[in-house]
């Protein structure tokens, strides 16, 4: 399946839309990438994806990574020291477990945004918005072909979206 297929373009506005106006309200920064495919352990995957887009460079620390390998049915997401500070523990796997159901339905546009928009609001507690602040990353999806794909360890609790069958 293509990208164009699992978010379609118009779907990857709606979702950048859905970043834009959850970052209204916290100086929080959430990001979505996409992939095709994760054979190994998606926690690792989604880390290295995370350093490679260098998230970690948010002045508070306080980026989100929302990873999808939608072929392998793969999920993670992860954030960033300044925010798992402070969230209560499960809070992760409570997103997790909310995006995992819109997937499963086969409604990853619809999922995205609303776990977008749940994010930004919990963020908001933390880390409230403010009048100066600058949009530290971009709002659009990100995505890759997959092939930086080199770990084989499938010990990760997050792996095929809970058998979507």
């Amino acid at each position: 399946m293509a990208l164009a297929d699992f978010i379609p373009t118009e779907g990857q506005r709606r979702i950048a839309d859905a970043i834009t106006a959850a970052e209204r309200h916290t100086t929080g920064e959430i990001c979505v990438h996409v992939t095709p495919r994760c054979r190994g352990n998606v926690m690792k995957r989604a880390t290295r994806t995370f350093n490679r887009l260098h998230l970690y460079t948010t002045k508070r620390r306080n980026a989100v990574l929302i990873f999808i390998a939608y072929e392998d049915r793969k999920l993670a997401i992860l954030g960033d020291t300044g925010i798992n500070e402070v969230i209560h523990e499960g809070f992760w796997d409570d997103e997790v477990n909310e995006l995992t159901r819109y997937l499963k339905a086969g409604r990853p546009v619809d999922g995205l945004c609303e776990v977008i928009a749940h994010m930004g609001e919990s963020l908001s507690h933390f880390f409230p918005g403010e009048r100066d602040d600058e949009n530290e990353l971009s709002n659009e999806v990100t995505f890759d072909n997959g092939d930086d794909d080199d770990e084989h360890d499938d010990d990760d609790h997050h792996d095929d979206y809970g058998n979507m069958e």
